[in-house]
């Protein structure tokens, strides 16, 4: 399938354009060896990444992060991935020359994330691509955060441009939802933390990707 060259690209960061999972798995590893439970591998934590400090600690214990654990465990989660959010995250193969390819062909890129402001203005600097580019919206910019659409429409104007001249780029169904709801291009980023469980094939993206530069094939 080859399409129109758009005139930007918003991504997702976590699980599209940054592997975060191994900060997100030590912050785990850290909160259940305080409370002496048994520790889940990176391997197991990987696909529910994307769903964040909740969804990693359901993951790790499992009945016990409940109504009256939950927000103490989230804040010691939040507590130790704070301190280092950085070190055990690097590009998915391929991001980096992509980047260097979408400023070649003058198209803009920038993030539209659900990752805090805070942990996220902490981990781009180390990553000087995405600290460069126009847009960055991340989840508590606005007063809501993705699967609505009003952050892919900010971080377009952002970019100076219209929401239907972006594709958006993310690993889970709330990104899909989100960039249809915003009226552009959605690609699905296989290669991200979707899990077994999940169910792409029924979250009506317009494409797919199964490697970071598949993107540019989209249009060349």
């Amino acid at each position: 399938m080859t399409l129109r060259r758009p005139r930007g690209v918003l991504f997702d960061l976590d699980g599209t354009l940054l592997d975060t999972a191994a900060d997100l798995h030590h912050a785990l590893t850290q909160v259940l060896n305080t409370h002496r439970l048994p520790l889940v591998s990176l391997e197991q934590a990987r696909p529910v990444a994307s769903h964040g400090s909740a969804g990693l600690l359901s993951l790790g214990f499992g009945s016990k992060f409940n109504a009256d654990t939950q927000a103490d465990l989230r804040a010691a989660f939040l507590s130790v991935y704070a301190a280092d959010p950085y070190s055990r995250t690097q590009y998915f193969d391929g991001i980096s020359e992509l980047l260097t390819q979408l400023d070649a062909q003058d198209v803009q890129y920038g993030i539209v994330t659900n990752k805090p402001t805070q942990f996220t203005q902490a981990l781009l600097p180390h990553f000087p691509q995405l600290a460069a580019c126009r847009a960055v919206v991340c989840g508590d910019t606005l007063d809501v955060a993705k699967p609505h659409p009003a952050p892919l429409y900010l971080a377009a104007e952002q970019l100076g441009l219209e929401p239907n001249e972006c594709w958006y780029v993310g690993d889970a169904e709330r990104d899909i939802q989100a960039g249809r709801a915003a009226g552009m291009l959605t690609v699905l980023a296989h290669y991200g933390y979707v899990s077994e469980q999940d169910t792409p094939a029924l979250w009506q993206a317009d494409t797919e990707i199964q490697y970071p530069l598949q993107l540019l094939d989209l249009w060349t």
